[in-house]
């Protein structure tokens, strides 16, 4: 009985956040927007870590909330798709991006790809102090090493290096943001690396 009445706040914690807490206006109309939203996401579905300087937009897609977790002074602008997460802090994530964690198979060549079954819960990994840029795409499985910024429209299909700058289709390191990474004291102590 308990396992019900649990799940059925899950599903009505749902229909208030994609009937209500979705649509409300940007918070560059009234900060007042951001806050509701954020209380609701830190306090209510708790699937982020409460703080005053993070900032959540409107029609942010947040699947069902059992597999994301978003860390500590985090923006998540507009339009961003996620289907599960591990975000760590300091993350910016621009309007249109979209984060992966299930895949339809495709393994089986005999067999249409849509009626094979789905991988799921291949919760990709986004270190601290990343930056995301506009239509990027993150897949399931992937870690974005801390310090990371993905250029827009970027397609990331493999795991990150700290501390680069990745763009493209694939995405592909073009350089990296401190040469060499990781010597500078202040980096080192700076974050910690999510396990």
């Amino acid at each position: 009985m308990k396992k019900i009445i649990n799940r059925c706040k899950h599903i009505i914690k749902l229909i208030i956040y994609y009937l209500f807490i979705y649509n409300i206006p940007h918070s560059r109309f009234c900060p007042l927007f951001n806050t509701i939203r954020k209380f609701y996401i830190c306090h209510i579905i708790k699937i982020a870590f409460p703080c005053r300087h993070s900032k959540f937009q409107n029609k942010v897609y947040i699947a069902d909330f059992s597999n994301i977790f978003i860390g500590k002074e985090c923006q998540i602008n507009e339009h961003t798709f996620i289907q599960g997460a591990r975000i760590g802090d300091y993350v910016m994530i621009a309007p249109h991006v979209t984060i992966l964690s299930s895949m339809h198979g495709y393994d089986q060549i005999s067999v249409p790809m849509i009626k094979q079954e789905k991988k799921k819960n291949i919760i990709p990994i986004i270190g601290n102090d990343v930056w995301i840029g506009t239509r990027a795409v993150i897949m399931p499985g992937v870690r974005v090493g801390d310090g990371c910024i993905i250029g827009a429209g970027a397609v990331v299909t493999r795991s990150t290096e700290p501390y680069g700058i990745y763009a493209g289709v694939p995405a592909r390191k073009i350089r990296s943001r401190c040469d060499p990474p990781f010597e500078h004291p202040k980096i080192q102590a700076l974050f910690k690396v999510i396990p």
